[in-house]
């Protein structure tokens, strides 16, 4: 079969030609396959990457097979070029608030998005190195360029070679797919694959799906200076998370300027001559607006075409590559990690369940996935971030627990900063300190998530959390006064009372 090409990368300046000189090198050689490898991965994102050199590095042979660019989404099309934009999205924001802190800014300050998004394209060929293809083989990797397929049991083709394999691994992640929308074929639009490629500011923004993606980039462009128009889904945005959390969010989102659409229905698209029309009824109200460019941040679809997997009888559904709890597809010698057999799709997700696969795949391990305590942050402003169960989750589940929230407003960092929207909630199980889970609204929350997730991981309770000792003043001392307010729920009445005849005897 005939490899095929990779997308565009645009524009074609020096920076993403240094990009692509490391992630697709134009002129790479695969190597000569070896007679037989103890691994063989498929997709060399962030869970093909971790999976290919932690093996080598514990001795293994190892192929690594990429159909497009070394890094996959996380470097190319995801994490780092949209946290670079978010970034510059903060600088405006803080010289806009520079009044409410006696820094007085002159007129005339404005965003140059070609120069902010030539910063992201920048950064991104810098970080690059790190993912390409000639480090995996210098590290000892054997990096095969080319669509792979499963041609038997225990082989894969790639490149007009075939590759033998004592397991292999499918790490082929997932991409962005287009939802059931009236016109959405008829009319022209970005997903995060195309999104940042743009080199001028769109004067109006249309975006499908309130998720972290269409949150994120919303509030980012608003920033910039465009008008934008979310449209959210009848739950409101991010649903996943709590109600009181996401509105912080919202409001935040909505003085930076972002219009939203709300309970998208009957939503149409069309061409238009003033380009995109976006027809939707919000509030039982029907609104009818025209944007330059739209992004569409919904619905995403696994990467299983082209593998041969009914070949090998590795079975697969829209969801994905269907897996057992230790990463093991119905194909007893075939693996699969990542995006492509996970609902946590998040690169630091994929990085922990290559190393079970390197575990199980290789050393006969028995780790599972499911023993993963995975958190997640929307870096918004403020950022949510989470681990473990909602509250809404542990009912569903039958597990009672109590709740503990600190609010921002009363935590002096906080106030000091002027980021006092916000809260530290944990949930613990009923009658103990057991942390079951936690919900962070800050502006850095994706940073104050990791105490508590190691507490989670460690076995280390709410009363440990209270009794750790935090410097003053900072934002997670937010986390400490939950201890606090934990502790004292255990001075009940009776025990308060033993306390004061205590007292009273010792005058």
């Amino acid at each position: 079969m005939t490899d095929p090409s990779p997308p565009p990368v645009l524009p074609w300046d020096a920076h993403n030609q240094r990009l692509v000189a490391n992630v697709r090198p134009a002129d790479w050689r695969n190597p000569t396959a070896a007679p037989r490898y103890n691994l063989v991965v498929i997709g060399a994102g962030t869970a093909g990457l971790v999976t290919a050199v932690g093996a080598a590095g514990l001795g293994a042979k190892v192929a690594l097979i990429e159909k497009h660019f070394m890094g996959g989404d996380c470097l190319n099309v995801g994490c780092v070029p949209s946290k670079a934009i978010i970034r510059a999205a903060r600088a405006v924001a803080a010289v806009r608030e520079a009044g409410g802190f006696g820094v007085d800014v002159p007129p005339g300050v404005t965003v140059d998005f070609g120069r902010l998004m030539e910063r992201m394209r920048r950064l991104r060929a810098d970080i690059s190195p790190h993912d390409s293809a000639r480090r995996f083989s210098d590290l000892g990797v054997d990096v095969f360029l080319g669509a792979g397929r499963f041609t038997g049991p225990d082989t894969i083709e790639v490149g007009g070679q075939s590759l033998r394999f004592a397991k292999a691994v499918i790490a082929t992640g997932a991409r962005a797919a287009a939802p059931p929308i009236p016109g959405l074929k008829d009319v022209p639009h970005l997903t995060n694959e195309t999104l940042f490629s743009l080199t001028e500011l769109p004067g109006r923004l249309g975006v499908i799906g309130a998720g972290p993606i269409g949150c994120e980039m919303a509030q980012s462009f608003a920033r910039f200076g465009s008008k934008v128009f979310l449209v959210e889904t009848e739950h409101g945005i991010l649903p996943r998370e709590d109600r009181d959390a996401a509105a912080i969010v919202r409001n935040a989102m909505e003085r930076d300027g972002v219009r939203f659409l709300s309970g998208g229905r009957d939503l149409k698209l069309a061409r238009s001559a003033g380009g995109i029309r976006l027809q939707v009824e919000s509030h039982d109200k029907g609104c009818d607006v025209e944007v330059d460019q739209l992004l569409v941040a919904v619905g995403r679809a696994p990467n299983v075409e082209g593998l041969g997997l009914e070949t090998v009888g590795v079975e697969f559904d829209r969801k994905g590559v269907k897996v057992n709890d230790r990463l093991q597809t119905t194909h007893p010698r075939i693996y699969a990690c990542g995006d492509i057999c996970s609902p946590f799709q998040f690169t630091h997700a994929a990085d922990f369940m290559a190393r079970i696969v390197i575990q199980n795949a290789l050393f006969k391990g028995r780790a599972k996935a499911g023993s993963l305590i995975i958190p997640w942050a929307t870096y918004t402003s403020p950022e949510i971030a989470h681990v473990g169960l909602y509250e809404k989750d542990a009912k569903a589940q039958g597990i009672e627990v109590d709740t503990f929230t600190q609010e921002l407003a009363k935590v002096d960092r906080a106030i000091l900063d002027g980021e006092t929207e916000g809260f530290v909630r944990v949930h613990v199980r009923r009658g103990t300190d057991q942390i079951v889970g936690a919900t962070v609204v800050a502006a850095h929350a994706g940073d104050l998530i990791g105490e508590l997730t190691l507490a989670m991981k460690g076995g280390l309770g709410l009363k440990t959390m209270g009794a750790t000792i935090h410097p003053y003043p900072t934002q997670a001392e937010a986390i400490r006064r939950t201890g606090d307010l934990y502790n004292r729920t255990r001075l009940t009445p009776f025990v308060k009372s033993l306390m004061e005849r205590w007292l009273a005897w010792q005058r």
